[in-house]
């Protein structure tokens, strides 16, 4: 491709638009392509300049709009590298936003019910169609979560654990991305719960009747056991929305204004 068609390129942008915008859409189509491969660097701020016949100022403004889509990482005295994007990368360029809405009133609850109505499908799908390694899956998860009903800390990571199952059950990649990130997003709420083993009790109770419901090919009574399950945890999630948590968010707010 001659230098006289990519100087083109770089000036022949929409009117309005930045000088870097297609030469962004050119590295993109070439990420997404397979042409500028994954996990490898970029070419030199120097080569694109001269293959796009731009400044270093557009080409720098080129590659952090490509880092911000979440395409290339790029790391201070090191040349960025390419990220092919994945469903990860579709979450995580939306998680700064996420966690803005989270602040707002009722951000977390409307978060909440949104894994309640996922999960529901989840189990109800994983009754009628796990098969004999997702069971087995399914019954490893729950022994863990079972062993460790005395220790909080662990119990919680193999709650987080025994739900990632039923995600990864479909052979979706986007299921299992959104329970990553769902863990992610209401971490900040989960650590602050009260934990005890009586209340780990009563959720290895609910695991175990999701589970048996999987087992025995019920689709309804594992939705109803799926949803008791999370309308009692949200019932210790919205402990965390006290006085303190209240204070916290307005004290944020303050420092903003």
């Amino acid at each position: 491709m001659g230098q006289s068609h990519h100087s083109q390129l770089a000036e022949a942008h929409p009117s309005g638009g930045r000088s870097s915008d297609p030469i962004i859409e050119q590295i993109q189509q070439q990420i997404l392509s397979g042409r500028l491969p994954n996990n490898t660097p970029l070419p030199s701020e120097r080569d694109l300049m001269a293959q796009f016949s731009a400044s270093r100022t557009v080409i720098r403004e080129a590659v952090a709009t490509l880092a911000s889509r979440g395409l290339v990482e790029a790391r201070p005295r090191y040349r960025p590298i390419v990220r092919k994007p994945g469903y990860d990368t579709a979450l995580n360029s939306v998680g700064s936003i996420v966690q803005l809405m989270l602040k707002q009133q009722g951000g977390v609850e409307s978060l909440f019910q949104s894994r309640v109505f996922v999960e529901r499908g989840l189990v109800r799908d994983a009754a009628l169609a796990a098969d004999r390694g997702d069971i087995a899956a399914l019954k490893e998860a729950l022994a863990v979560n079972a062993a460790a009903r005395k220790d909080s800390e662990d119990f919680f990571r193999t709650d987080v654990a025994f739900h990632g199952v039923l995600y990864r059950i479909p052979r979706n990649p986007i299921f299992a991305t959104l329970h990553i990130a769902y863990t992610d997003w209401l971490a900040p709420h989960w650590s602050q719960m009260e934990r005890s083993p009586e209340r780990n009790e009563i959720n290895y109770a609910s695991h175990l009747a999701i589970y048996t419901a999987i087992l025995e090919r019920d689709p309804d009574a594992a939705e109803e056991a799926l949803v008791t399950h999370l309308t009692t945890a949200w019932e210790h999630v919205r402990e965390t929305f006290g006085p303190k948590w209240r204070a916290a968010q307005e004290e944020k707010t303050d420092g903003k204004l």
